[in-house]
């Protein structure tokens, strides 16, 4: 467990330091100038800044989030500015800025968000009918690897350290079961887990979990079909994690509970039409939403500290 325990400490220092690269980042790319703090929020010269967090092609992202600015000045008396930043960390930084307004942020997150700055979750994402997800731990079809017992002593691939579904959440598992990996490794993507499984370059791995819909399989392993046709038949899911809610709509705390409401109820009449629903889906598998609260999330903040972590201690800020 020692050198599993070194391997953790060495990717947190390595966010640690990428960390202080996000903060200028985040403050060239969003600007620091005083005229629009001076202007009204929601106006041409001080727009409602909305963020999407990166999760799949830069141009898919783009697009969507233009339809998503036509439709909340459409339907609410506000004026917005999207933006792509490079990571949830640059959006988390953002809203102690007073950088981001509003922002689709992952679970994690939104957690450091609301720890940091007291973001607030006000909508939540629903898949195929679920409202939370889970880890899946993944081996080859013909892996002696049986149960989870069985990894003891195997070579596992996680996604990075600070991924709730590619990391936390198995870890927990590990925890409460005593499992303990003799070689751990970080594949920074989840894509990167099946594919180190796929060609046995790791025993296990641990990816995000959605179940299938329609007879196709909407997990991680959906991610390398074309590069692996037979990912199916070649890799297993081995068992799945307790679950844990999906990805939320946070909103930065100043903001008036009219300016919330009002954009909240725009956001869940936009996924009820066909091109709310095409953007949605296309940006993040998402298929309808929920009103929801902080409390929501609490069973994350469980999660950790059954860890002894807090959302910021894992991102290596002490």
């Amino acid at each position: 467990m020692a050198r599993y325990q070194w391997q953790t400490r060495v990717n947190l220092w390595l966010i640690s330091s990428l960390q202080t690269v996000t903060l200028i980042l985040v403050a060239s790319a969003f600007g620091v100038g005083c005229t629009s703090d001076r202007a009204e929020l929601g106006t041409n010269d001080n727009p409602i800044k909305l963020f999407f967090v990166p999760s799949v092609d830069a141009k898919i992202i783009e697009d969507g989030s233009r339809h998503f600015k036509e439709f909340l000045e459409k339907e609410t008396p506000y004026k917005y500015k999207v933006a792509i930043p490079a990571s949830y960390i640059a959006v988390v930084e953002a809203f102690g800025t007073k950088r981001a307004d509003i922002a689709a942020l992952n679970t994690f997150g939104y957690v450091l968000a609301n720890e940091k700055y007291g973001a607030e979750a006000w909508l939540t994402f629903i898949r195929y009918g679920q409202s939370s997800y889970r880890s899946q731990f993944i081996v080859r079809s013909d892996s002696p690897i049986k149960a989870l017992g069985d990894i003891t002593g195997k070579k596992m691939a996680f996604v990075d350290p600070a991924s709730t579904s590619g990391y936390l959440l198995p870890l927990k598992m590990f925890k409460d079961l005593s499992i303990e990996p003799s070689q751990v490794v970080f594949a920074q993507k989840h894509d990167n887990v099946v594919s180190m499984v796929y060609q046995n370059q790791a025993d296990v791995g641990a990816t995000f979990y959605s179940p299938p819909e329609k007879g196709e399989i909407q997990d991680a392993r959906r991610l390398v079909k074309t590069q692996y046709p037979d990912v199916e038949e070649k890799i297993k899911i081995l068992q799945l994690t307790d679950p844990i809610p999906n990805d939320p709509f946070v909103f930065r705390k100043e903001l008036s509970n009219e300016m919330k409401e009002k954009i909240a109820a725009a956001l869940l009449k936009f996924v009820e039409t066909e091109n709310g629903q095409k953007a949605f889906h296309n940006l993040y598998g998402v298929t309808a939403l929920k009103r929801s609260s902080d409390q929501d999330y609490e069973p994350v903040r469980a999660m950790l500290r059954a860890l002894g972590q807090s959302a910021e201690s894992l991102v290596g800020k002490k």
